[in-house]
């Protein structure tokens, strides 16, 4: 278990850092991924090979295999599957110490709620990642279309997965930004490889 840092970011991988502006993850700040357990996990990852514990809550749903395959040390992750109706305290205590923490919300956060875990995020400088819909958050990544690669006419074995990936500002912002990335499952990567699996497709 570590404290968080104040101020700054946390790292994403380079295929999603086009992004965000800075690069990655602000501290202090919620992100909300409604669609995709695979762009959360890969949203993780960066931040876990650098050496960062991660929380998962109230996600049974992640799977040890595909994190590991990203990148995300298992060994520094703390997983609460299943706390029902404790969710958000337990999401609470692991923002106070961990850098980075991800929950899927079983019913939506009273605004209170919300604004209260906001400021303990903003004293800790750590960054929430909320598997739908929130109050508040810097931004909302969504999976707008996907292309499945390898498969021809009857034949073949898929060898990965193109999808658009939509960051829309919160706040009001108004600004989105796209990338296009490959999630690649069909042949084996190193598991500290992370880029392997989450590269940018040219064009």
């Amino acid at each position: 278990m570590q404290a968080t840092r104040l101020g700054g970011h946390l790292p994403t991988l380079p295929a999603l850092a086009g992004l965000f502006p800075g690069g990655g993850l602000r501290r202090g700040c919620v992100y909300t991924v409604p669609n995709s357990t695979l762009l959360l996990m890969a949203l993780l990852a960066a931040p876990s090979r650098e050496g960062a514990w991660c929380g998962v809550v109230s996600l049974p749903d992640f799977g040890i295999e595909a994190a590991a395959g990203l990148g995300i040390a298992l060994d520094r992750t703390i997983q609460v599957p299943l706390p029902g109706e404790r969710w958000l305290a337990v999401t609470a205590a692991l923002v106070d110490v961990l850098p980075v923490v991800a929950v899927r919300p079983p019913l939506q956060a009273r605004s209170a709620d919300a604004a209260r875990l906001a400021a303990r995020l903003r004293q800790r400088g750590g960054v929430l990642l909320v598997a739908g819909p929130w109050a508040q958050c810097e931004a909302e990544l969504t999976l707008e279309a996907r292309d499945w690669e390898g498969l021809g006419p009857g034949h073949g074995a898929l060898s990965g997965v193109c999808v658009t990936v939509v960051a829309a500002a919160g706040h009001g912002g108004g600004t989105t930004r796209k990338a296009s990335v490959v999630f690649g499952g069909g042949e084996p990567h190193p598991s500290n490889d992370a880029a392997g699996f989450l590269r940018e497709r040219a064009g």
